[in-house]
């Protein structure tokens, strides 16, 4: 994916994905009943953002992280027929991580009980 936008600072260049075209239940929806996806793909990364110190604070994501942010966020743009979103960082709710769950099969440890804290004197 060459794209000729590079974002600057924090923003975020976000290439949407598809929205589902059925249902859970198997109906099919047309595109007019279908909301905009609100999950994307990074294309690229600004250097990050400057701190009060100065120093530059490094993104949380990378291209190719596949990322959820609201319906309404960010600022759309059009290229090579293609369309795209820059978005500030701090707009972005979550990467997804598209790899299977990595227990291996089994469940979660449990937690463990919390340790007694004894009492206070007085």
């Amino acid at each position: 994916m060459a794209t000729k936008i590079r974002p600057l600072h924090d923003k975020v260049l976000v290439e949407r994905l598809e929205s589902q075209e059925k249902t859970a239940g198997g109906i099919v929806l047309p595109d007019t009943a279908k909301e905009k996806p609100t999950e994307g793909r990074v294309v690229a990364v600004g250097a990050g953002k400057v701190s009060d110190k100065g120093d530059r604070v490094a993104p949380a994501v990378k291209a190719g992280d596949k990322v959820l942010f609201g319906s309404f966020a960010g600022t759309t743009v059009r290229e090579q027929g293609k369309e795209y979103l820059i978005l500030d960082e701090h707009d972005l709710l979550g990467v997804v991580d598209d790899a299977p769950w990595g227990g291996g099969g089994k469940a979660p440890a449990k937690a463990s009980a919390p340790a007694k804290v004894p009492a206070k004197k007085k």
